[in-house]
């Protein structure tokens, strides 16, 4: 087998504490992260050429060495040692940089893809290691579960099982950089830590948990993400949240109908992103 076809999923956050700063500049976090069905596609072919290309087509994603999914394979081959090279070719149907973990899913597939046709034989955790390097939240997306993720998201346990849910994402399009965003955060030494519950029987036990800490700094500046979480409220939802750094925000659904309705009625007469989508 040369070629293989993935699904790249994205993510939401249920839950984002920012616990402290540390001394090399990122933060410890404390995290629930959950995937979503919405997926980027992605196709790995190998070649017989010492050569590696990874196209895209989509407006701020670079092609070539710039792509996370690139330095992922890249990794690989080095590993592999066997002169080879390949052809990643990414759909994209996540929004980029919208808080909604989409590069780092597709560096987390390549790896996943690129071991598998290499026949490396690469245990999860020795990639979720490799995952690290490239980005914070890749390992999540190699674990595939839904995980209670400490450090800067690199340690992972998983979560109780989670009632299914239907989660509208809307994205009004505004940039949101996650560097400016941590930056800017007020930390406080005596902020509480979410109680987490030991069972999560019912979406309302989910939704009892959200929290998202950079949700100070963005809305502030960016209203319209408050605006969208009102709307998503007024239109059903159990709860709503930012995802991430934003500005995607989500709201979290009881069935598909509800789930719809509001994400036509919250977007109409906007150019927003929005999708309707379920849980994984």
């Amino acid at each position: 087998m040369n070629r293989i076809a993935m699904k790249a999923p994205a993510k939401v956050n249920y839950l984002l504490d920012v616990i402290r700063r540390r001394p090399d500049g990122y933060h410890d976090l404390r995290m629930i992260m959950q995937r979503v069905d919405l997926s980027d596609e992605i196709t790995i072919e190998l070649t017989g050429l010492n050569d590696l290309t990874v196209s895209c087509g989509s407006q701020g994603v670079p092609d070539g060495p710039g792509n996370i999914a690139w330095k992922a394979a890249r990794a690989m081959l080095d590993l592999a040692g066997s002169g080879q090279g390949a052809v990643i070719t990414i759909d994209k149907h996540i929004p980029v940089a919208a808080g909604l973990g989409g590069g780092s899913s597709d560096a987390a597939t390549v790896l996943t893809g690129m071991n598998e046709l290499l026949g490396l034989g690469l245990s999860r955790q020795r990639l979720m290691e490799i995952g690290v390097t490239l980005g914070a939240d890749v390992p999540f997306f190699i674990f595939g579960e839904t995980a209670l993720a400490e450090g800067i998201g690199d340690r992972l346990i998983p979560m109780p099982s989670m009632p299914p849910a239907w989660i509208v994402l809307v994205n009004p399009g505004v940039h949101v950089s996650t560097a400016w965003v941590y930056r800017s955060l007020q930390l406080t030494n005596d902020k509480p830590l979410t109680k987490l519950p030991e069972l999560f029987g019912t979406i309302d036990d989910v939704c009892a948990i959200f929290a998202n800490d950079l949700e100070s700094v963005t809305i502030p500046a960016f209203p319209v993400i408050d605006l969208i979480k009102k709307a998503l409220l007024e239109h059903g939802a159990v709860a709503s949240l930012m995802s991430g750094s934003g500005p995607t925000v989500f709201g979290v659904f009881r069935d598909e109908t509800a789930a719809a309705q509001a994400c036509r009625a919250v977007t109409e007469g906007t150019d927003w992103f929005a999708a309707a989508v379920r849980t994984l």
